[in-house]
C-alpha cells in the first residue's frame, strides 16, 4: 500500500498501558526509527489498551508503596534505578513520586482521540507518558487528562470524562481485538503480520519496517 507520497504506509498497532515504563521506551526508539526511516516510507501508528493493573483503585495510590508491595523493596529499588539510567540514555528523568492507579480513563480518552487522527492520538500519548513518568502526574486525574487532551487538541474530553461508563465497550473491543492474545506490553504488528515486544531499540524497528515493505503486507 503506497500513500500520497509514492512512499511505502508502515502501518504500526501497539498495544500498551500508560504505566508501563517500557511502552514509553519503546515508544521513543520507534519514534527514532520512523524519523530515521521517513523518506522511504510513511507511517500510520496507532495506539490500543492493555492494562497491567486492572484492579488498581481509581483514587490512586503512591507509586512507590504500590510497587514495592507488588515487587518487594529490593527488586524495587534495583527496577527502579535500571529505568532510571534507561530514561536518562533517552534524555528523561524518571520520577517515581506521585500516584498510580487505574488508567481505564486514559484509555478511554486514547480510543477517542484515535477517532480525532492518529498524529493527535500519538501526541496524546506522549504527553501522558512525559505526565506519568517524568513530571510524577496521575493519569487517573481528571484535569491532567483534559490539560493533556488541550495540549494534543483532542475535542470532546470533557463530555467523555463527565460520563464514567462512555467509551468503555469501545475499550473493551479494542483491547479484545488488540490484546487479548498477548501477555505482556508494548506489543507492536507492523503491517498486520510483523510482531515485536518490549522496548526495542530503533534499528529492531527499522528492520522490520523493510521486511514488512518487502512483504508487500
Amino acid at each position: 500500500m503506497a500513500s500520497d507520497t509514492g512512499k511505502k504506509i508502515i502501518q504500526i498497532d501497539v498495544s500498551s498501558d500508560t504505566v508501563c515504563p517500557w511502552c514509553f521506551v519503546g515508544k521513543k526508539n520507534l519514534d527514532k526509527a520512523m524519523e530515521q526511516s521517513k523518506d522511504k516510507f510513511d507511517f500510520e501508528v496507532r495506539w490500543h489498551p492493555f492494562f497491567l493493573n486492572p484492579d488498581a483503585p481509581k483514587e490512586g495510590i503512591m507509586k512507590s508503596d504500590f510497587y514495592k508491595t507488588k515487587f518487594g523493596p529490593v527488586q524495587f529499588e534495583r527496577a527502579t534505578s535500571r529505568m532510571t539510567e534507561i530514561f536518562r540514555g533517552l534524555g528523561l528523568e524518571y520520577d517515581m513520586s506521585g500516584l498510580t492507579g487505574n488508567t481505564m480513563d486514559s484509555h478511554r480518552l486514547i480510543t477517542l482521540a484515535g477517532h480525532q487522527g492518529y498524529d493527535k492520538q500519538n501526541a496524546l500519548v506522549d504527553e501522558l507518558f512525559q505526565n506519568y513518568f517524568c513530571q510524577g502526574k496521575y493519569i487517573g486525574d481528571k484535569q491532567v487528562l483534559l490539560d493533556a487532551a488541550r495540549k494534543a487538541g483532542i475535542e470532546g474530553a470533557e463530555e467523555l470524562l463527565e460520563d464514567p461508563s462512555k467509551g468503555v465497550d469501545e475499550v473493551q473491543e479494542e483491547l479484545n481485538k488488540y490484546s487479548s492474545g498477548i501477555s505482556g506490553v508494548p506489543h507492536f504488528v507492523i503491517n498486520g503480520k510483523y510482531q515485536l515486544s518490549g522496548g526495542q531499540p530503533p534499528h529492531i524497528f527499522m528492520r522490520a519496517f523493510e521486511m514488512a515493505a518487502k512483504g508487500g503486507a
